[in-house]
């Protein structure tokens, strides 16, 4: 069971429209260290709609890695 706040994440991307991995590590941080109790890649913000299947699963495998098991990850799907 989940408890606390958990955040849909933004996907930042860079002026070419790829995504931002570097600004994507510094605003998964930023979140853990304020408090947040679980994270949402390509969850509820609308973004990930325009995104293909292969950058989906980039921003969720590098939220995997950087959250690093310190909180809950849960992989937006839809």
């Amino acid at each position: 069971m989940f408890e606390g706040a958990i955040t849909a994440l933004i996907t930042p991307f860079n002026d070419d429209y790829s995504i931002d991995f570097e600004a994507l590590d510094r605003l998964i941080e930023r979140q853990i260290e304020q408090g947040i109790e679980g994270i949402v890649p390509c969850g509820s913000t609308g973004e990930a709609i325009t995104m293909s299947l292969d950058e989906r699963c980039a921003v969720i495998e590098r939220t995997i890695k950087t959250v690093n098991k310190r909180v809950p990850v849960i992989a937006g799907t839809g």
